[in-house]
């Protein structure tokens, strides 16, 4: 059992870490198996935040309109969670919402020097590995499943909760010596993959012609122009164009 860890959950506008944005960030740190600190903020993600994701997690646009971006935040976070291994569930899509937004943050001078490769440890893998029967292997089914309370479907909560959730399955699988070795291996840190490629802010002609057409066609955007990448400047402006013409 890992005993050193700093368990993260993330709040984010959508599933497509290509599109969506974060909106809420918690990490918890572990050390010999008790909580010794939490990092936790709100994230403006420069865009309205969706109806469904507000009924979700209860975060809405409002909240969010005086949360810091996620530059004003970003080297505090690298600090908080220095080498620690990270631990989530489906800590792909964390993992991946974490290090674009770290990618195209930092100086690439930063990146190659430093870096954000991580090892990591995902519940959800050891669940599907060992629980392969139980209806539903999300958080809060598993929270239900071995009786670990959790209030609400917000970060800080879901971050605990996931420590909790490694604890109450190597209590019951790791130590089970007919396990073979290639399932027991799921309780230890690997390393965790994410090919990410610096994305440059919107260029300014493509921020002129947004709000060209923004302006001719009488839209009100749902997101920060002078916030976006290139590429989500390109999509946004392509979308616009596919809507009502050229």
């Amino acid at each position: 059992m890992i005993h050193d860890f700093v368990s993260i959950d993330l709040e984010t506008t959508g599933l497509l870490p290509k599109e969506d944005r974060i909106i809420e960030i918690a990490a918890v740190r572990f050390q010999s198996g008790k909580e010794t600190e939490v990092f936790h903020t709100y994230v403006n993600p420069g865009r309205e935040v969706p109806q469904r994701i507000t009924e979700l997690t209860g975060i809405s646009s409002e909240m969010l309109s005086k949360a810091p971006f996620f530059s004003e935040i970003c080297e505090e976070l690298l600090s908080f969670i220095g080498e620690d291994v990270l631990m989530a569930h489906h800590i792909s899509f964390d993992y991946a919402f974490l290090k674009r937004a770290v990618v195209n943050q930092m100086p690439p001078q930063w990146m190659k020097e430093k870096g954000f490769e991580k090892k990591g440890i995902d519940t959800l893998k050891i669940a599907r590995s060992f629980l392969p029967t139980i209806e539903s292997r999300s958080l809060r089914a598993l929270c239900e499943y071995y009786r670990i309370p959790i209030l609400a479907h917000r970060a800080e909560e879901d971050a605990r909760a996931t420590a909790l959730l490694y604890e109450k399955m190597w209590e019951q699988f790791g130590n089970d010596e007919d396990i073979n070795a290639s399932k027991n291996k799921l309780f230890q840190p690997y390393p965790l993959v994410y090919k990410i490629k610096r994305e440059g802010p919107a260029t300014k002609a493509q921020k002129e012609r947004l709000y060209r057409e923004l302006d001719k066609h009488k839209i009100v955007p749902e997101y920060n122009i002078e916030g976006l990448t290139k590429n989500e400047a390109s999509r946004y402006l392509d979308r616009i164009l596919s809507e009502y013409g050229r």
